[in-house]
């Protein structure tokens, strides 16, 4: 009995957990899907403050370009994962993950009337160009390829997969964007204010040497509205400092639960590949609520 116990426990899990799993990745895909939709694509020189929808062509960098770390190849942006191939106590292959990395390097988009500059930290990045292949050596590129014949013939063998941006390719791209310098950016004062004052507490040796006049080891009152003061005065010169250099545009990962996303392929593509997903992710939620109802119906 306590076997049978044990089982439905654990049928009931995967169950239950397809339920809600694929409930909520329905929900997730199909608003993504929406907001992509929804958002109208906006040019690069009069694109608002926040979160905007860009369509360009991706740059080089004025830096020396990226190579792959796989195949070398010259790219702007690469992700990579290499997995090994080893048998289990079972003889049975088995596949797991020993190395995979991702590029952090910003990217150059431009159109028409600007350029972008996006930092991909955080993105759901679909590319074009991926490669997948086999091989018998753990880097490809320091010790000669392998193939199929590899894992055929021996106990162990390596998978890699590979994906990569190159220049010259288009690019859609929605996500947080905002403009600094130019004149463009507002000052909030507080924030500003409060954000010297905290660099400055770093040092805070130095921040008594400056404003403790009477050398008590301590800020007073008097002393800590002068550090407020002074703050202030230096917030404002490093804002005018921005001001008058040139205008540069950027995109981030949305601070909000908005899709941050890049992908070679234009938005009805992506949205209707969003919308497949959260289509498979109903199914999903519908077998597992039918498994869940008749584990308990049969199990009464």
């Amino acid at each position: 009995m306590a076997t049978d116990v044990a089982g439905l426990a654990l049928s009931l899990a995967f169950s239950v957990g397809a339920c809600v799993g694929g409930g909520w990745w329905c929900v997730q895909r199909w608003r993504q899907a929406r907001i992509l939709l929804d958002t109208p694509t906006s040019k690069i020189r009069s694109a608002a403050q926040g979160f905007v929808e860009l369509y360009g062509v991706l740059k080089e960098q004025v830096e020396p370009p990226l190579r792959a770390p796989l195949t070398d190849t010259p790219c702007v942006w690469w992700r990579y994962r290499i997995e090994e191939c080893s048998r289990d106590s079972n003889n049975k292959l088995r596949w797991r993950v020993v190395e995979s990395g991702t590029s952090e390097a910003w990217l150059r988009l431009a159109d028409a009337t600007g350029e972008c500059l996006i930092d991909p930290r955080g993105a759901e990045v679909r590319a074009a160009t991926r490669q997948s292949w086999h091989g018998s050596q753990r880097h490809p590129l320091r010790l000669e390829r392998g193939g199929l014949f590899s894992l055929l013939f021996n106990q162990s063998g390596y998978r890699y997969k590979e994906e990569r941006l190159h220049a010259g390719e288009p690019l859609y791209a929605i996500g947080d964007f905002h403009t600094q310098g130019g004149g463009r950016t507002g000052l909030d004062l507080e924030r500003a204010r409060g954000e010297v004052v905290r660099e400055w507490k770093q040092d805070f040796q130095g921040l008594l040497t400056r404003f403790d006049s009477n050398a008590d080891g301590r800020l007073d009152e008097p002393e800590w509205q002068r550090v407020q003061l002074a703050a202030g005065l230096e917030a404002e010169q490093r804002h005018r400092q921005v001001s008058l250099q040139p205008a540069q545009n950027i995109m981030r990962r949305p601070g909000e639960a908005q899709p941050f996303l890049l992908s070679s392929s234009g938005e009805d593509d992506v949205a209707r590949s969003f919308q497949w997903q959260a289509a498979a992710g109903a199914v999903a939620c519908l077998l597992g609520a039918l498994a869940t109802a008749w584990l308990l119906q049969n199990a009464l």
